[in-house]
């Protein structure tokens, strides 16, 4: 994957690492290190552990130096376990080495065998950290957040050239779906292409020759919110921000229109889950209610399941309490005239498909709640545009709107914030999805999920 990208995850676990590390350390004093311990037939009280919590300063960044050092952050994701428990093996013993020295020259009053324990601590705590990240990265979840799809544009040698690398590097985690030879095909087959397939990137691989197709290519992805991935030329672009990276050792150009791997968007998907798991601890007793009232009062199923388009248009199952009668989809046609949205979005104030339970669901926002198991299947976000469904999607008359589609989909958003359906013009609608893509930070959700309480506490704008 890119360099980018590859460097985060990085990060990430040395964190991880970093902080067991000291985790270790921590259970290694209040273990081994008693009250009290027999010296010369004497007992001798043994220091408070804020006395050596000095060691941290240095375990907590020697550890991923050392696993580093040890080729740890090298090795494959899906590397054998012998593999993985070598370069722990040969980091831990460094790391117990190295606590015996500090505890030597700084003559601390600590066990020494204390630092055999610590490194067998850390040995023992970073496997289970290890298996259980195996588990989680073979899981269908984690399969299918990791897998990205692609279509690849070029001439037939080189789109078979690194299609071919791409089955050997990376098979598991890259699919092309689609491959577009400049020779045969014109480019302007290429947004049908990302209609179809519901791509997260495209991959330009096409000689200097073909400079009008490739930045005819590079548009169409910008309208719609993909990225294109250019492999060594360059190009003007009006939207995407363009950054160099390598793939797999080659150098290319990544043009896009959203936020790139960054701490913030990790920090994004962890807020992302704990905060829905959070939510939905504190507002069971509320769903359960809530499934209750509609059981009781409408005859149908709880949850209202629907298709929506999610990352790139690829389509997901939606949930939400239902609030409307059980045929209101066959209805829906019936009212078409009554529509007060402009575009392809339908939208009424009194719509008489809404039981009345499902009114006062509506108006507090409560009907959105089942969204958060959406949110910790890694569907949706927190924060982002409202997912559509495939059919409204389709019926776009402006390619441009599809870069609404080029981040997750959000309980909440600009729109939700700005007086919900009182906003009734659909460009109106995008624009402030695009102006949410545009100016994206960790700051930005805070702000909007801050605003976004009082908004469904009042039922503003609600329909």
């Amino acid at each position: 994957m890119l360099r980018r990208d590859r460097q985060v995850r990085m990060q990430v676990h040395q964190l991880v690492d970093a902080c067991i590390f000291a985790f270790s350390f921590w259970i290694t004093y209040h273990v081994r290190a008693h009250p009290l311990v027999v010296e010369q037939f004497q007992l001798v009280s043994i220091p408070a552990f804020k006395d050596f919590a000095w060691l941290l300063v240095v375990i907590i960044p020697a550890a991923p130096l050392v696993l580093e050092a040890q080729g740890f952050y090298d090795r494959p994701i899906a590397c054998s376990r012998l593999q993985t428990m070598w370069s722990l093996f040969k980091s831990c013993i460094i790391m117990g080495i190295g606590l015996i020295l500090l505890l030597f020259l700084g003559k601390a009053a600590f066990s020494r065998i204390a630092a055999v324990w610590f490194g067998i601590t850390c040995f023992v705590l970073m496997i289970l950290k290890e298996e259980i990240l195996r588990v989680v990265y073979y899981s269908q979840i984690a399969r299918a957040q990791r897998k990205r799809y692609f279509v690849l544009v070029g001439t037939e040698d080189e789109t078979a050239k690194m299609r071919q690398e791409l089955r050997g590097k990376a098979a598991e985690d890259i699919a092309v779906l689609a491959e577009l030879n400049l020779n045969d095909t014109p480019i302007e087959k290429l947004s049908g292409l990302l209609h179809e397939h519901s791509v997260n990137g495209v991959i330009i691989n096409a000689k200097h020759s073909y400079f009008e197709q490739i930045e005819a290519a590079i548009r169409a992805c910008e309208l719609e919110g993909v990225e294109a991935w250019l492999v060594a030329d360059f190009f003007k672009t009006q939207i995407s921000r363009t950054t160099f990276d390598d793939f797999f050792g080659r150098p290319i150009m990544v043009f896009r229109t959203t936020p790139e791997a960054s701490w913030q968007s990790v920090s994004k998907q962890l807020i992302d889950f704990f905060g829905a798991v959070i939510l939905l601890l504190l507002t069971s007793w509320l769903l359960a209610a809530v499934a209750l009232a509609i059981r009781l009062t409408s005859p149908g199923p709880i949850l209202f399941r629907q298709q929506r388009s999610g990352l790139n248009g690829r389509p997901f199952t939606i949930y939400k309490f239902r609030t409307m009668v059980t045929d209101a989809e066959q209805r829906k046609h019936e009212l078409a005239a009554m529509n007060e949205m402009s575009g392809p979005v339908f939208k009424m104030t009194h719509d008489p498909r809404i039981t009345p339970v499902g009114r006062i669901l509506r108006k507090f926002s409560i009907d959105e709640l089942p969204q958060l198991f959406n949110i910790i299947r890694g569907e949706m976000s927190l924060v982002g545009p409202r997912p559509l469904p495939v059919d409204e999607v389709k019926r776009f008359n402006d390619f441009a709107h599809r870069r609404r589609l080029s981040v997750k989909p959000g309980l909440t958003c600009l729109w939700q914030i700005s007086g919900r359906n009182q906003v009734t013009d659909f460009n109106d609608w995008v624009r402030l999805d695009l102006e949410y893509i545009d100016n994206w930070s960790i700051w930005l959700d805070l702000r909007i999920l801050f605003r976004t309480v009082p908004v469904v506490i009042a039922g503003t704008g609600a329909k």
